[in-house]
């Protein structure tokens, strides 16, 4: 019987059990080391606005019809991709690709509209340090959620072909907490370049 046993082994799992592994050690660096960038361009924007003479923020009251719905539309695509990921962790695959889904669309809608705010803009990279600054932080900003976005249709391409479940979902976990990140930083971007001024930032 023992003999059995041993030239029959059970299915081992594949990967690690539970939602924490050595990806997940990879993701807190990335998401450490993408946050440091970001740090540094926000940093930029507040050395300088302080540093020169009144004017050098383009924009003193910045328009936010559309920047505001699209803040809170990102911010809901993280409320659905959370509960995409409960999904998992209770087996339901269908609250699971309901929820990723739903955060692939408002991403996407995130960055059609803003693209459109981007043409919207009177000034462009080129025409100041204030410009410039603008355009490269929200430009690596949006190809942040465009990878987001790509990683959130992978998840859900494998959820659907059944890859996940409550003991393996550390690339779940993984995907959504990226996506977070790029919520996050989101925030700070918005507050830096479309509420400061309102507070007086660069005037």
């Amino acid at each position: 019987m023992a003999e059995r046993v041993v030239a029959r082994p059970g299915s081992l799992p594949i990967g690690p059990v539970g939602g924490y592994g050595i990806g997940w050690n990879g993701m807190v660096m990335l998401v450490a080391a993408e946050a440091a960038l970001f740090a540094y361009l926000l940093f930029a924007y507040y050395y300088l606005a302080a540093t020169n003479p009144p004017g050098w923020v383009l924009e003193p009251h910045p328009s936010l019809t559309l920047s505001l719905p699209d803040t809170i539309l990102l911010m809901a695509s993280s409320v659905a991709a959370w509960w995409g990921e409960r999904g998992t962790r209770k087996d339901d695959r269908g609250q699971a690709l309901l929820g990723v889904g739903l955060a692939i669309v408002m991403g996407t809608v995130f960055v059609i509209v803003q693209v459109f705010e981007w043409k919207a803009k009177t000034f462009g990279i080129a025409t100041s340090s204030y410009g410039a600054l603008y355009f490269v932080t929200t430009g690596f900003h949006l190809a942040h959620v465009v990878a987001g976005l790509a990683i959130l249709a992978a998840l859900w391409v494998w959820t659907w072909r059944g890859y996940f479940s409550p003991l393996r979902l550390l690339p779940v976990s993984n995907g959504i907490v990226y996506w977070h990140f790029v919520d996050a930083i989101w925030l700070l971007v918005f507050a830096s370049y479309y509420i400061s001024p309102y507070l007086g930032v660069g005037r």
